[in-house]
């Protein structure tokens, strides 16, 4: 199991720092696909909304383009890769989150490998929103355009193997054979972790989320 309290306890401790400071504070949780985003955004919100902050996650993966998109564009084996998400319209998404107003956001249902629009709400009231993905701190266009918006950044920091491990375990608990999923891990997810990793921006807070055995 991933031990993320101590992470938990950073974000957590600057957020309350700041809170009182703006209306709505945007955290980023950048890491390469397999790092433990998703874990440790779910654990920060489930504690400030315990202690009484309003806070909501916005998954980066909702802006996956669709399968037919992909297909038409000779970038289906390349699902995840920065080129096949919407990435001008989840920019467009988290400039107007840090405008303010209510935001609907779509979400990534990773079992039927489709995203669902209208699925997450943003309130207008809401403190925190902890936004988690691949390349939140990505230096390429127009994903390097993104740090401004980001009132505490973190990068999650595992080594290549683990990521490795982590990502294979994912596609085993889709229900691929062990040869397929090392097979889909190696000739993509692999790869897309190596350039986020290439190519990372600097961020507030830099985590290493390891195995706790």
């Amino acid at each position: 199991m991933l031990d993320v309290t101590a992470h938990v306890n950073a974000l957590t401790d600057k957020v309350h720092d700041m809170l009182g400071t703006k209306s709505r504070l945007l955290v980023g949780i950048a890491g390469a696909p397999g790092s433990g985003k998703s874990t440790l955004a779910s654990e920060v919100a489930r504690r400030l909304n315990v202690q009484k902050v309003p806070t909501v996650v916005v998954p980066m993966d909702g802006f996956h383009l669709d399968n037919a998109i992909l297909d038409a564009r000779g970038l289906r084996s390349r699902k995840g890769a920065p080129e096949t998400f919407d990435s001008d319209g989840f920019v467009h998404a988290i400039r107007r989150l840090h405008n303010g107003g209510e935001v609907i956001f779509p979400a990534f249902d990773r079992a039927r490998d489709i995203s669902i629009a209208g699925a997450v709400s943003v309130p207008a009231d809401c403190a925190v929103v902890v936004v988690e993905g691949n390349y939140l701190l990505f230096d390429e266009a127009p994903w390097n355009t993104l740090p401004q918006y980001w009132d505490i950044s973190a990068r999650l920091e595992v080594p290549m193997p683990e990521i490795r491990a982590r990502i294979i375990q994912r596609w085993l608990s889709h229900n691929l054979s062990r040869a397929a999923a090392t097979r889909r891990a190696e000739s993509n997810d692999i790869p897309n972790a190596q350039r986020v990793m290439a190519r990372s921006l600097p961020a507030d807070l830099a985590l290493s989320m390891g195995r706790d055995l």
